[in-house]
């Protein structure tokens, strides 16, 4: 599959595209923020609004 052709989400906290990854194979479904750092800051995003 070429690069061009993975499937994409938008990240909640940053809003910035990603794809996927082999890493992210067997639970993509599950799979809501681009990095360990947008998954840490989800708690303080929720907090503000």
């Amino acid at each position: 599959m070429k690069k061009s052709e993975l499937p994409e989400k938008i990240c909640p906290v940053c809003h910035r595209p990603f794809t996927w990854r082999k890493k992210w194979e067997k639970n993509w479904q599950e799979v809501k923020y681009c990095s360990k750092r947008c998954a840490g800051k989800r708690h303080s995003l929720k907090s503000s609004h």
